[in-house]
């Protein structure tokens, strides 16, 4: 296991300071704000340990309220809402400063039998073949180096790759609003930390790594990285359809099918590497053209 894995796993695990009241840490991301993707996991993390580890996590809805402070921690507060024969109901406030930055419902079931079917795989090239985040990166020479730099460190616990340009590797002229990208972990998971949560959690980090690429690409912007957008997370949701490692090839299928009023649409599928379809993502975001 990498470093750079282990250090995430250790953001990730939080500190419980009362009855379904916990407390995670923050590191500092590519913006000046907490990453989205570290509440996130970090709720899920939360109300994950409230619910008996017999039950999956299968879906989670979730609002980005505030951005957040990375030289504080975070408080995460569990609601138990329910508690069903087949289905546990958990809400998760993240508080800041005393004030709610992030707001999560997730829901888990416990595992049955039932109608199995699912849209196809798309084609996409074999993750060996394509080149890493880190040498994209390093390849740009239009983005400032301290932002290459940025981008890597906040990418190092995760192994991950575009198919095609990313928005802030070709940029200028509109694109297809879609956007493929192998990711896994920068190492295997293994001993006790190793349980299907796990990797639904880490799966919820990345996830709001690249899904508002495909709205940039439609308008040929580069994003925060060259500055030519400003914007943020809105929503969130994720449906978890099937078991799977995110130690392991997941392709992320991310598409944009609007973007109007300042916030553009992207939704997304994500497989196994032999071909299961393991989640489904959707999110809204601010995308705003800065004023001149």
């Amino acid at each position: 296991m990498s470093k750079a894995l282990q250090d995430l796993l250790d953001l990730l695990d939080l500190e419980q300071i009362e009855e379904d009241i916990f407390r995670g840490q923050s590191r500092s991301a590519v913006v000046p704000r907490v990453f989205g993707g570290q509440v996130a996991a970090q709720a899920m993390v939360a109300a994950g340990r409230t619910v008996p580890a017999e039950r999956s996590a299968h879906s989670l809805h979730a609002y980005f309220l505030r951005p957040g402070d990375p030289g504080a921690p975070i408080v995460y507060t569990v609601d138990r809402i329910r508690d069903g024969r087949s289905f546990t109901t958990r809400r998760v406030v993240a508080v800041q400063h005393g004030k709610p930055i992030f707001h999560l419902s997730a829901s888990f079931q416990t595992y049955e039998e039932g109608l199995e079917h699912q849209a196809p795989m798309p084609s996409a090239p074999d993750p060996a073949t394509l080149p890493t985040s880190q040498e994209r990166l390093r390849g740009y020479g239009h983005l400032e180096a301290a932002v290459v730099e940025k981008f890597i460190e906040a990418r190092e616990a995760v192994d991950l790759r575009y198919v095609e340009e990313p928005p802030y590797g070709q940029f200028g002229a509109p694109r297809e609003p879609h956007s493929q990208v192998w990711f896994r972990t920068n190492g295997k998971l293994g001993g006790a930390v190793d349980e299907p949560l796990l990797h639904v959690v880490l799966a919820t980090y990345v996830s709001d790594m690249t899904l508002l690429d495909s709205v940039l690409l439609a308008h040929g912007r580069g994003g925060w990285a060259v500055g030519d957008v400003v914007g943020a997370s809105l929503d969130h949701a994720m449906w978890f359809h099937r078991p799977f490692r995110a130690d392991e090839w997941l392709l992320y299928d991310q598409e944009s099918p609007s973007a109007h009023g300042g916030r553009g649409l992207g939704q997304a599928r994500i497989y196994t590497q032999d071909g299961q379809l393991a989640i489904t993502v959707i999110q809204e975001g601010v995308v705003r053209v800065p004023r001149g």
